[in-house]
């Protein structure tokens, strides 16, 4: 090990080790994607109150700072606030070396970051097409290449190191106006068993989170009408879950003894059945 190296790792020691050392997150740094509101709000909030560091990513910096600021009015956590676009790998590179150098290395790392954008196959707006993909899948891929080798070194060290992506009940549910958005979270949900199996044997624990009907701004953005309009009619018909409940299945899942993975979790309305 390096000279420079040494030092990195004994000022991310010093860090953890200063951190309030209550609650089951303390001394962890967690990165979560696309938490300028909606699940990854939420999720900074519950893991700020947990007692881990928090680096939150999204696109809308204003959105992330006035969380920021209020993760450490409430919980006095340390929270780093960076817009970043997920789709762009030199950008997350550059963020992962801010984390790094403010918080320490990260061992927890939530890919939540989505967008929903729905309509009749035959009439949907192919750029909306192509932005699920990008941010959907290549920008989870992103993210989890980014970080990988920081699980790594946590699990290496005998820490609880934690992937978690955000998936959907549209991965294995078949919503006919959703045909590209299934596809794409079809996609993370098997990604993420590849994953397992590749990183579990190394200590790092691979999760599956699958909301189903979140009242959330999901789909808010989406261009066809008629199937936006759908949506909400369909988050209305019955009580929906909340980001925030999604958020305490994602922190029960990290919160686990280490010999512990909670693989695939779906969280979706009691009346769904």
């Amino acid at each position: 090990m390096t000279d420079n190296a040494s030092s990195t790792v004994s000022q991310s020691t010093s860090r953890a080790t200063s951190r309030a050392a209550s609650g089951p997150l303390a001394g962890r740094v967690a990165v979560i994607t696309g938490a300028s509101a909606g699940i990854g709000a939420a999720t900074a909030h519950r893991f700020a109150a947990a007692g881990a560091a928090v680096a939150l990513l999204g696109r809308r910096s204003g959105l992330l700072e006035d969380l920021a600021a209020t993760l450490r009015k409430e919980y006095s956590a340390e929270v780093l606030a960076l817009a970043v676009d997920i789709t762009d790998p030199g950008a997350l590179t550059t963020a992962a070396s801010t984390i790094r150098a403010a918080l320490g290395r990260p061992d927890l790392v939530v890919a939540n970051a989505g967008v929903m954008l729905g309509a009749p196959f035959e009439e949907a707006d192919t750029a909306e097409w192509d932005q699920m993909i990008d941010v959907n899948l290549r920008g989870l891929l992103a993210t989890g290449r980014t970080f990988v080798a920081d699980l790594l070194d946590a699990a290496q060290a005998g820490r609880s190191a934690d992937l978690v992506n955000v998936s959907s009940i549209a991965a294995e549910v078949i919503f006919a106006d959703y045909p590209v958005y299934g596809a794409t979270k079809a996609a993370v949900s098997q990604l993420t068993r590849n994953l397992r199996a590749s990183l579990g044997p190394r200590g790092v624990r691979v999760h599956s989170i699958d909301p189903a009907f979140a009242v959330t701004e999901l789909g808010d953005g989406m261009a066809h009408e008629a199937t936006r309009a759908g949506l909400a009619d369909m988050r209305t018909a019955i009580t929906a879950i909340t980001a925030e409940d999604v958020a305490d299945a994602i922190t029960y899942s990290v919160a686990v003894p280490a010999r512990v993975n909670i693989a695939e979790l779906t969280i979706a309305p009691t009346e769904l059945g």
